[in-house]
């Protein structure tokens, strides 16, 4: 049985849904599997801060979408993901 794995924008983290809508675009106007539409477009990334700059931005989304998870939670568990995602690794 396969298990189906979601996909995670890997520079915001964003969950990217089972279709390509929410994909950013390559240079070419081709879809790019790996980053959303709001990270990355035309082949660029379009957010050119740090990566603690970008869970600074991405908290409040992340408790609006997780009633009861507290800022500080949220915080702790992206200082933790991030760096596995493909734009923060070392």
């Amino acid at each position: 049985m396969n298990e189906i794995t979601p996909k995670f924008c890997q520079c915001c983290g964003m969950p990217m849904g089972d279709n390509d809508g929410l994909n950013g675009t390559n240079a070419d106007g081709s879809k790019n599997g790996d980053y959303c539409k709001y990270c990355f477009e035309n082949g660029e990334f379009t957010f050119h801060g740090t990566m603690e700059e970008m869970i600074e931005i991405c908290i409040p989304h992340m408790v609006a979408a997780n009633p009861g998870l507290k800022e500080e939670e949220a915080r702790k568990a992206m200082l933790e993901w991030f760096p596995t995602l493909k734009r923060w690794k070392e």
